[in-house]
C-alpha cells in the first residue's frame, strides 16, 4: 500500500511540474522576445527576460498565466479570471500576449520619468546598472530584489543576449 502511494504521488508530482514552466523553458520560449523589445527600446534582453522570471515566477503565477501579466504591472480597469471555480476581479493589466506584457514593461522603463534616465544614461549591455538603477528608481519595495534579478541573470547567463559590441568582437576573434 506504501509503495502505491509513493508511485502515485511520484507520478502527480510528475504531472505538476511539467505542466509548469521552468526557467530553462521560459527562456527558450521568450529570449527572441526580449531581444526584440532590446533592440526597438534598449533595455536590455536579460533585464526583461529576469525581471520577468523573478516576478512572474517563469509564467507560473496566477495573473502571468490568466492576465498574460509578466511584471505585475497594475492598471485602472478591472479584470477578472476563473481560478479554482472562483471569479477572481483584479486590477492588474490585462495583456494579450506575453509580447505585449514585455513592451509595456519597456515602455515603463523609458517613458516614466522615474525610470526614463536610465535609458538616456545607460548602454543596453549594462545589465547591472539597470537592475540597480530600477531598484533604486522605486519599481519594487524589496531591498533584495536587484540582487536577486542579477543572480537570475548571472545564474542563466542571460546577459549573453543583450549583444556586447566588446564580447561579440572577441566571439569573431576567436574564430
Amino acid at each position: 500500500m506504501k509503495k502505491l502511494l509513493l508511485i502515485t504521488s511520484l507520478i502527480v508530482s510528475t504531472l505538476v511540474a511539467s505542466a509548469q514552466n521552468t526557467s530553462q523553458s521560459y527562456i527558450e520560449k521568450f529570449k527572441d522576445n526580449a531581444v526584440r523589445i532590446m533592440h526597438e527600446t534598449g533595455v536590455p534582453a536579460s533585464i526583461v527576460l529576469a525581471v520577468a522570471m523573478h516576478e512572474s515566477g517563469n509564467g507560473n503565477s496566477k495573473i502571468a498565466r490568466n492576465l498574460n501579466n509578466q511584471f505585475g504591472v497594475k492598471g485602472y480597469d478591472a479584470h477578472t479570471y476563473t481560478y479554482d471555480n472562483k471569479k477572481v476581479r483584479t486590477f492588474y493589466k490585462k495583456y494579450s500576449s506575453v509580447m505585449e506584457s514585455f513592451q509595456d514593461f519597456a515602455r515603463i522603463m523609458t517613458t516614466r520619468p522615474q525610470f526614463s534616465h536610465l535609458a538616456e544614461n545607460l548602454t543596453h549591455y549594462d545589465y547591472t546598472a539597470w537592475a540597480k538603477g530600477i531598484q533604486r528608481s522605486g519599481y519594487c519595495s524589496s531591498h533584495k530584489w536587484s540582487a536577486q534579478v542579477l543572480a537570475i541573470i548571472r545564474k542563466y547567463n542571460l546577459n549573453a543576449y543583450d549583444e556586447n559590441p566588446e564580447d561579440q568582437k572577441q566571439l569573431a576573434e576567436a574564430k
